[in-house]
């Protein structure tokens, strides 16, 4: 079997350390609250039109990339788990790289957004509705989709032209590093140059962002009052936190050499990237929300009102 390239093998958790009911409860909880916060978002924002708002609107698509990323990695590794089969097709591996890379790709586009959208409602509130119209921010949604799912297209397709000489994969998903690491010696330079040419694409976004935050807290800086500033401060610190988490974390992934044996730090570095910021999106940008919350405690209240009614 471990020759048959036509079906990937996944890493057996039991070469973690006999742990297997501590990383399977541990990958729930981290499902659950990632899907049961975003679909909070998307419930909120779909049925209040107060919501109908270039901000909402991103958030909301935010929500469903972040559903999408962890849904094609957390359940496969769970029924792996569940049934002892670690096995995945050839064209289950190019799928789950396919999806996942697109909406890791999609993320990083609409944080990207977002702090321009912030930036604009900050430096130049007066004209904020003319920059930000339905027309504008609906065409921004639609490039991220149709620019992440190319670049998703190009990736997997670099990596599964290339022949591999082994069909043993040391991450619990298809990750890309763990596909090159066992691909024919000197046969991968095409997908070398992808994976080169993403981490100095994600570089350039952070450095967007970085300078878009610089513009956005000397206008914060401006503000009179100390509510307002506390209040700025404490919306764009922590996306600013986790978007540098998450762009680190997944380039030390992709450019850093890929050890033979699996290890708990590369098991981390990974859960830093691939699934940590779709749990911690919602609470950053949303649940802490005064607008989201009222929406969601009026939308349960009422469901519970007409439950107690039947």
């Amino acid at each position: 079997m471990d020759n048959d390239t036509t079906v990937f093998v996944l890493l057996d958790f039991s070469k973690l350390g006999e742990v297997q009911i501590i990383y399977l409860s541990f990958f729930l909880i981290l499902y659950l609250m990632t899907v049961t916060g975003n679909l909070l978002i998307i419930t909120a924002v779909v049925f209040d039109h107060h919501l109908h708002t270039p901000m909402y609107f991103f958030m909301m698509n935010l929500a469903m990339q972040d559903i999408g990323s962890v849904s094609v990695i957390i359940p496969k590794a769970v029924l792996s788990f569940l049934t002892n089969i670690r096995h995945i097709s050839y064209s289950g591996c190019i799928a789950q790289v396919l999806f996942f890379v697109f909406f890791l790709a999609c993320d990083v586009s609409l944080l990207i957004v977002m702090a321009y959208d912030r930036y604009i409602a900050i430096c130049y509130p007066l004209r904020y509705e003319m920059i930000m119209n339905r027309k504008a921010w609906t065409k921004v949604v639609g490039s991220c989709w149709t620019a992440s799912f190319l670049n998703a297209i190009l990736h997997t397709t670099a990596t599964f032209t290339i022949p591999f000489c082994s069909n043993i994969i040391n991450q619990f998903y298809c990750e890309v590093p763990y596909l090159l690491k066992i691909t024919c010696s000197g046969l991968y330079g095409a997908e070398i140059g992808m994976v080169m040419s993403s981490s100095t694409l994600a570089f350039g976004c952070f450095v967007l962002v970085i300078v878009t935050y610089v513009q956005i807290f000397s206008a914060v800086l401006r503000i009179p009052s100390v509510q307002g500033r506390k209040k700025a401060f404490s919306t764009c610190l922590p996306h600013l936190i986790v978007f540098s988490l998450f762009l680190f974390t997944a380039c030390f992934a992709y450019l850093r050499p890929i050890s033979d044996i699996p290890s708990h730090p590369d098991f981390i570095t990974t859960i830093m990237y691939s699934i940590y910021p779709s749990m911690m999106n919602p609470l950053i940008y949303s649940i802490r929300n005064k607008k989201i919350k009222a929406v969601l405690s009026r939308f349960v209240g009422l469901r519970l009102f007409h439950f107690k009614e039947v």
